[in-house]
């Protein structure tokens, strides 16, 4: 593959976990990664930008960004567009469509700014833009400053490919990746989800041990630009890091179909010798025999509709009697959105994070010491 000039790439991430997505890109080995509003930057050329889609657990998105100019007229946007070189970068076989953002700029109206964007690369490379387009270039205009950049992801990264059922209000597996990481997690210790719903955590820490990259078993739009390379690409994903976990990871919930569910996403994902799912309710939950301590992480549901929460207390209560009886030793990791469900736990928290943002509701990680 012939070498490109190194350039800024951006792994999107929720707000409010910039400064843990940080410290995943730096252990995977990106150099000059930098916490920003939004995400995290590195510096490099396309195969980091494949590395980073399919290695990087926590990003939701990764962008090249392809060039940046002052733009303070549509006809100025139009021209410095058109002047940047396309065909380096798409196929003039394959539609592509623009979305625009635009923030204290004169140019202010991001459907105009998008038209004229999409007309000078259709004019410049003889190529359409479709609403349908799969290959997505992103245009920010702040300050009167256009930055273009490519969605080298296509499908959200949440989105492993192996994953068969979801329950409601699931946690993103992304997210879900990021709070394992804040919990300090590394994939050296046993985890347990007394409410696994389908399985995230599990699987999330399951996979975290035994090495696998999460982007493994799924495509990207960047393999349809033309600075795609594919036998380069076959080598890279060929690499195998795998390993076998020094210890299993166990999910329990109450709701049958759950179990079942968790126990075919095991299957679709390749880790189903590492774990081990169990239908009861969290009350019945004790350590796993012949295991160390290790982390407990759950996302309970929250309640958003009036009379839930008395009854969830109840559940947050039964929980927390349960770890502080049976669960010596271990790390609690509690995700809500509600503290006075958190606190219903009588858990000992350490002073929790800023909430973020989930599902249009705002969460905040909950976590303890090693419990006495």
């Amino acid at each position: 593959m012939t070498h490109t000039p190194d350039f800024e790439i951006f792994l999107a991430t929720t707000p409010g976990l910039e400064d843990i997505l940080c410290q995943e890109v730096r252990l995977k080995g990106f150099k000059n990664a930098k916490a920003v509003p939004g995400g995290v930057t590195i510096k490099g050329g396309w195969p980091e930008v494949w590395r980073a889609n399919l290695w990087v657990r926590g990003a939701n998105k990764v962008l090249a960004r392809l060039v940046s100019f002052p733009a303070r007229y549509l006809t100025q946007l139009e021209r410095r567009t058109k002047a940047f070189d396309w065909a380096r970068i798409l196929r003039p076989d394959l539609p592509f469509r623009v979305e625009a953002s635009c923030a204290t700029s004169r140019i202010y109206h991001a459907g105009a700014a998008a038209e004229r964007i999409a007309a000078a690369i259709s004019s410049s490379l003889g190529v359409a833009s479709t609403e349908t387009a799969s290959i997505v270039i992103k245009a920010r205009i702040e300050n009167d400053v256009c930055t273009l950049s490519l969605d080298t992801s296509g499908e959200l990264l949440h989105r492993r490919g192996h994953k068969v059922a979801v329950n409601r209000a699931p946690m993103r597996e992304t997210l879900a990746s990021l709070f394992l990481t804040q919990c300090g997690y590394s994939g050296a210790e046993p985890v347990l989800d007394p409410m696994c719903g389908s399985g995230t955590f599990v699987l999330e820490a399951a996979e975290i041990a035994a090495r696998l990259n999460p982007g493994r078993l799924r495509s990207f739009a960047f393999e349809q630009l033309a600075t795609f390379d594919a036998a380069a690409w076959a080598h890279m994903r060929a690499v195998k890091s795998q390993r076998t976990p020094p210890h299993r990871f166990y999910g329990s919930d109450r709701d049958s179909v759950a179990i079942e569910m968790c126990a075919a996403n095991a299957q679709c994902a390749g880790v189903s010798d590492f774990c081990v799912f169990e239908q009861k309710p969290v009350s019945e939950v004790r350590p796993p025999a012949n295991e160390p301590p290790g982390l407990v992480i759950c996302n309970p549901p929250y309640g958003t509709r009036i009379g839930d929460k008395e009854q969830l207390a109840a559940l947050y209560r039964a929980f927390g009697q349960t770890m502080l009886d049976h669960f010596s030793g271990w790390r609690v990791g509690l995700i809500t959105s509600e503290p006075t469900l958190a606190y219903a736990t009588h858990l000992p928290f350490l002073p929790n994070t800023a909430p973020i943002p989930h599902g249009g509701l705002r969460v905040a990680l909950y976590q303890t010491a090693p419990l006495p």
